[in-house]
């Protein structure tokens, strides 16, 4: 069985493209901000928030990373160099001897703290900023589609 290939019609494309451009565009924006500010990449502040937001801020590895929405070695790359500026500490798991937990330190969470609202600027300058109040819905239920559409959940 041959199957046809579904070529995108010139708006999906247009509509691809820029959806492509904003998103790194926003994305690569908000980690330049980030780094400059606060000395961290975007996917190290999204661990700090992953683990404040969690009880007792921690999270076995595993579910950090799937939260994170890393692998499993890149998560423990990351959390090694957050490890080495004293913002997370590595335990052994209780429930399980071969897992570990990823703990977010008073030093990290001051950190985080401190990065938060620019952050959080830099996220309502150059995205909410732009939108009405009706494509700020719009965006929100088709991202909320997407993620259900690609996560199953």
């Amino acid at each position: 069985m041959v199957v046809m290939t579904r070529w995108l019609n010139p708006d999906e494309q247009r509509t691809w493209r820029a959806f492509l451009t904003a998103s790194r565009a926003l994305m690569d924006t908000l980690d330049r901000e980030l780094q400059r500010d606060a000395g961290m990449p975007h996917a190290y502040y999204e661990i700090l928030v992953r683990l404040s937001e969690a009880p007792g801020r921690q999270l076995r590895m595993s579910d950090l990373a799937e939260a994170a929405g890393s692998s499993r070695s890149r998560l423990s790359h990351a959390v090694a160099r957050l490890e080495t500026a004293g913002w997370v500490r590595r335990e052994e798991c209780p429930t399980d001897r071969r897992g570990q937990v990823a703990v977010l330190t008073d030093d990290g969470f001051a950190t985080l703290a401190a990065a938060a609202p620019g952050h959080v600027e830099g996220v309502r300058r150059h995205l909410f900023d732009a939108l009405s109040p009706a494509q700020i819905d719009q965006l929100r239920g088709i991202s909320e589609t997407l993620a259900e559409h690609l996560t199953g959940s």
